[in-house]
């Protein structure tokens, strides 16, 4: 599985699910090279990035090969391509912690469609002032804090024993609430899954791309 990896991301590094597999390539110490892809100009509908991203979408992994979409999907990929003990498990080793991390993933990604809105990336990655939260994102936010806090406890830095790639997807997630109201129970996990070094090395690429 030497062959070389590609990783297509967008230009201005702020797509959350392009940091998710940024992140999982990172703490799996492979080597890859990152591609941004211009958005704006509408370089994801253009090739050669169609011919190698069947759904057109960033991020995309080109593995030898092998092309493939969806951040989630990338994970899993990965996490069998290059497996544990060799290579940073990105998924808990038990049945059932496995699929919570899967269930957690996929909601992320298909709910609060308020909160993405109203608290976009920018306000994670640049400190912008969102607009005040709608009632569609105050109970977005609401429905967070509700899941995050049954998932995590005091003084708990991680959602299991060992990190796994959920806990950078929900960091995201509640970042876009650091302006706002967040228990500090989860204010301390978010800030201490944003110290991983995995993640401030996307944030260079961000502050990069800003300048």
């Amino acid at each position: 599985m030497g062959a070389p990896i590609t990783l297509y991301v967008d230009s201005l590094f702020l797509s959350p699910y392009a940091m998710s597999v940024y992140v999982a390539l990172t703490e799996k110490q492979l080597p890859f090279e990152v591609r941004p892809i211009d958005l704006d100009a509408g370089e994801h509908r253009m090739q050669p990035f169609q011919c190698r991203a069947l759904t057109g979408r960033v991020p995309a992994l080109t593995h030898a090969d092998f092309n493939l979409t969806e951040s989630s999907v990338i994970a899993e990929y990965l996490d069998e391509a290059f497996p544990a003990p060799q290579h940073t498990a990105l998924y808990p080793s038990g049945m059932r912690e496995r699929a919570r991390v899967r269930q957690l993933q996929a909601w992320l990604r298909s709910d609060l469609a308020a909160l993405r809105q109203e608290r976009p990336t920018e306000t994670v990655f640049y400190g912008e002032s969102g607009q005040p939260l709608s009632d569609a994102g105050h109970a977005a936010a609401a429905k967070l804090i509700q899941v995050a806090s049954h998932l995590v406890g005091v003084g708990q830095s991680n959602l299991f024993d060992d990190w796994c790639i959920a806990d950078t997807d929900l960091a995201v997630m509640l970042k876009r609430l650091a302006q706002d109201d967040l228990p500090d129970t989860l204010r301390a996990y978010a800030d201490a899954q944003w110290q991983r070094p995995a993640v401030q090395k996307w944030l260079e690429h961000n502050a990069a791309a800003r300048s």
